[in-house]
């Protein structure tokens, strides 16, 4: 049983359990809701006015050098950020990608069709697969997470390319402490710093303590993922400035305007409403998502209504039932991560039963748990579906190609770097 008392925001349904250190003011409001008002309250025109004064004395006067870093994924709010670099900045970025090797076929025709539609050169870092399996099949038993080389690669790959070309400026989306949990305000502009990426991105582990007397991991293999050292970044000047602390950040209505102008493509997910976010990875919504509400109690479907709350496109009562319907959905795909990581479906089910935090659940037999997280305190009158209104909502706001389907397009990873697979056209 949790012994901390479960404190809800009385707008959103973020809790004081949260990971990122939530705080609360006297009437139960969370930092992230007080936040998130300054977006109702900012001079936007103004801030952008500031950003592009910001950009500016680097922006390469002949147009043909780079003149700044975007690192880019098949999902998420890529194409927005390099839409707002090169057509309201002005700017000629070089975007960098790092192959997370979990890459669904979706993920890879939005990444070739963002490279395509704004006529940009990209990078492609594909570390040697032995050492991803390695690091991955290491974090996996040791700390119940799959995700941390790819964050872990996300990160470091973009400030080795700015090391190694020159290039200072590296441009962010949001910053996820910011947008969650009102970790700092807009106008304080928050950079990106290695403070920052271990204790919240990486989850408190850099490269370098990977390699213990229980693991199996040599210098080689974590090699790709040590950060930059302060004297490389601080002799070129390397920062990392975000989006959102200068454009009123909306990822629901950035992914429209992208799907209507460029042509993004979206799916369903099979544990959240959202379609947009992550439908370039197998495993964010399904494996990952898991082993996250089993280690933290709560899962990503949390984190999309609580955005959806503070732009006033849901409710506080609609987030309730959509969190009690998609939050114990059964995840998909498990059998493409065992085939690549060549681990057996048992051996899985064991880790993930030994993630469950005795916080959040109590064990009533070998294999069976009992839930006992935020969302148990939750009223609801129905969790098996989601009524017409809510429905209408979501059909409006979250527009999806229905021809696809992740879990029966492929058998396999779409390793492009490693194997080229079928795309979509």
């Amino acid at each position: 049983m949790t012994t901390k008392k479960i404190i809800f925001c009385k707008k959103c349904l973020y809790t004081n359990l949260h990971p990122f250190s939530i705080t609360f003011n006297n009437d139960g409001i969370c930092s992230g809701c007080l936040i998130h008002e300054e977006k109702d309250n900012l001079d936007w025109n103004l801030r952008l006015q500031k950003l592009k004064k910001i950009v500016k004395p680097y922006k390469s006067k002949t147009r043909k050098n780079y003149d700044c870093i975007v690192p880019v994924t098949g999902a998420n709010d890529s194409h927005f950020i390099v839409h707002i670099v090169k057509n309201v900045l002005g700017m000629n970025p070089l975007l960098v990608n790092y192959n997370k090797y979990f890459n669904t076929p979706i993920g890879v025709s939005n990444l070739a069709n963002l490279r395509i539609k704004f006529d940009l050169d990209i990078l492609f870092k594909n570390v040697n697969m032995n050492s991803v399996k390695k690091i991955t099949k290491f974090t996996l038993l040791e700390h119940q997470n799959v995700y941390w080389p790819i964050l872990a690669g996300h990160t470091v790959f973009p400030l080795e390319v700015a090391k190694n070309y020159k290039i200072p400026l590296i441009i962010w989306g949001a910053h996820q402490g910011l947008e969650q949990v009102g970790m700092f305000s807009h106008e304080h502009e928050v950079e990106m710093s290695r403070r920052y990426r271990e204790n919240h991105d990486l989850f408190g582990m850099e490269a370098q303590d990977l390699i213990t007397i229980d693991s199996d991991l040599t210098e080689e293999d974590i090699s790709q993922f040590v950060y930059p050292d302060d004297k490389s970044i601080n002799e070129i000047g390397i920062r990392g400035i975000y989006l959102g602390n200068y454009i009123r950040w909306d990822p629901t209505s950035q992914h429209q305007l992208m799907v209507k102008k460029y042509g993004y493509k979206s799916c369903q997910l099979p544990r959240t409403f959202d379609t947009y976010d992550h439908v370039d990875c197998y495993n964010y919504m399904n494996l990952h998502d898991i082993l996250k509400i089993s280690k933290r109690g709560y899962s990503k479907i949390t984190d999309h209504v609580c955005r959806e709350i503070r732009h006033k496109r849901l409710t506080r009562e609609q987030g309730i039932d959509l969190i009690n319907y998609y939050e114990h959905k059964k995840p998909e795909n498990l059998d493409k991560f065992c085939d690549w990581l060549e681990i057996d479906p048992n051996s899985l089910a064991l880790v993930l039963n030994k993630s469950k935090n005795d916080k959040y659940w109590i064990q009533e037999d070998i294999n069976r748990f009992k839930f006992i997280g935020p969302s148990t305190y939750f009223k609801t009158t129905n969790n098996n579906e989601i009524n017409n209104d809510i429905k209408s909502i979501l059909d409006k706001e979250f527009v999806k190609n229905r021809d696809i389907n992740l879990n029966r397009e492929n058998k396999e990873y779409i390793l492009f770097g490693k194997g080229v697979g079928r795309l979509y056209e």
